[in-house]
């Protein structure tokens, strides 16, 4: 199994910046996809960001798309997250995911997750 822990998370205000990043552990041999989710409370889980294993293909949704910007380290084991221009419905909880397929992770359906950090935009 794979293990992941987020960290980051924090109070901002509108237009401000914050990096996340996700520390991987366990069978971190296997190559996968990785990538972000997001909830707030009483809506359903939606998609932000995912990379491929290699780093050269990435995905955003819409919203996030110029602001936010995905990346990975393997030789770390860990995952970031660059999020600017950051607006107060970007406040959620952020979840790492790790997953055989990006199509898993888009569909908020991914085969690892973490334990989320809180990200929170004030006005």
């Amino acid at each position: 199994q794979v293990q992941l822990v987020e960290s980051g998370g924090g109070l901002v205000q509108a237009g401000g910046s914050l990096r996340l990043s996700c520390a991987a552990s366990g069978r971190t041999s296997r190559n996968y996809a990785m990538g972000w989710l997001r909830q707030v409370p009483e809506k359903e889980r939606e998609f932000v960001a995912a990379i491929s294993w290699s780093g050269g293909s990435t995905y955003y949704k819409d919203s996030v798309k110029g602001r936010f910007t995905i990346s990975r380290d393997n030789a770390k084991n860990t995952l970031y997250l660059q999020m600017n221009s950051l607006k107060p419905e970007d406040t959620a909880v952020y979840y790492c995911a790790a997953s055989s397929f990006i199509a898993s992770i888009q569909n908020h359906i991914p085969e690892y997750w973490g334990q989320g950090t809180q990200v929170t935009v004030s006005s």
